[in-house]
Formats: structure tokens, C-alpha cells, sequence
């Protein structure tokens, strides 16, 4: 499953280039069940909220309701299709090692926005925050684009260099954000 954190739509954020819009594919049980979406958590690690979603359990293991799964998968894409259609962004969130590759590359596909690890606290709520080191990591990238790393000794340089890769592990997905994301 794939965490979502949402904020209240506010302005649009940069322009990007359009991204070509295909016909969705509807969500087969099939293709659920060949992805392993039914796995939930072990039965001792769960949430009792989530007993709604849970259709049984098998060796220590919550088996989710497919079905369910399906009709609010199709509610999210039709929330999605509705943000985007307005031309806001969408913030996709997973900071799970099973789905932080995935996130990645559809966020990147759909030009959408993405965090694929650790969730800085205030990224939504604090945003001038964030954008304030947003704007730091890319003063060192130009820094570093101009050749001035080179003339820092190699310690700081090093430094830098580990500061820039911090940054870009946990900013890079929403360096180009601007403004709050629809959701």
C-alpha cells in the first residue's frame, strides 16, 4: 500500500511539461494478487482500525480484502484524475523500503511530486521551512556547478559534498515545489 499524505489545494505549483494522458487501466484482481497487495502485516503488529480492511488471516499473516482494496483504489485515481485535470500536483508519499522505488519512478513518470524517504516534519504544515532548504541545496548545486567546491580544501569540500547528498536523498523528490501541492 502506498502512504499519501494531503494538504488542502492551494496554487499551483511550477509549470512542467505535459505528461501524455493514457486511458488508466481498471485494477484486476489478478493483477492484485500477482503484486502480493493482499500481504498485510503480521497479526501480532496490527492496528484495530484496520480490522474493516482485513478479509482473514493465514500462518501469523492479515490477508486485506481485495475487493475493498479495489474500490478504494478507483476512488483514489479518480480523485488524482480530478487534482491533476485542475493542473495542481500531487505530493506522492512512500517512505517503505517495498515501495520507495516504485514511488520514485511513477512520480518522476507522471511529473508528479514525490518523497521516498524519511518524512521531514513540516513539509506541509511548516513549508516555508522546507523551501528555505530547498533553495539551500540548489545555491550548492550552482556552487558546485561553477566549480567552486575545487577551490575549498578537500574537508570541506567532502562536507559539502555529504551535506548536498543528504539533502537531495531526502528533498530531491519535491525540489521543484513551490507552492503546497493539490494533494
Amino acid at each position: 500500500m502506498v502512504e499519501k499524505a494531503t494538504a488542502p489545494p492551494v496554487a499551483e505549483a511550477a509549470p512542467r511539461a505535459p505528461v501524455p494522458q493514457q486511458a488508466p487501466e481498471p485494477f484486476s484482481m489478478k493483477a492484485l494478487l500477482e503484486a502480493g497487495v493482499h500481504f498485510g502485516h503480521q497479526t501480532h503488529r496490527w492496528n484495530p482500525r484496520m480490522r474493516r480492511f482485513i478479509f482473514a488471516q493465514r500462518n501469523g499473516i492479515h490477508i486485506v480484502d481485495l475487493q475493498q482494496t479495489m474500490d478504494l483504489l478507483d476512488q483514489a485515481r479518480a480523485f488524482a484524475q480530478e487534482v491533476t485535470a485542475k493542473g495542481q500536483k500531487i505530493l506522492m508519499v512512500g517512505t517503505k523500503k517495498q515501495a520507495q522505488d516504485a514511488i520514485r519512478e511513477e512520480a518522476t513518470r507522471s511529473g508528479q511530486f514525490h518523497i521516498n524517504q524519511r518524512w521531514l516534519g513540516g513539509t506541509l504544515t511548516n513549508f516555508a521551512t522546507i523551501q528555505s532548504r530547498i533553495d539551500y541545496l540548489v545555491r550548492l548545486e550552482e556552487r558546485r556547478a561553477r566549480g567552486e567546491f575545487a577551490r575549498l580544501t578537500k574537508k570541506e569540500g567532502l562536507k559539502l559534498e555529504a551535506k548536498m547528498a543528504k539533502m537531495e536523498r531526502y528533498l530531491g523528490g519535491i525540489k521543484e515545489m513551490t507552492t503546497l501541492p493539490g494533494a
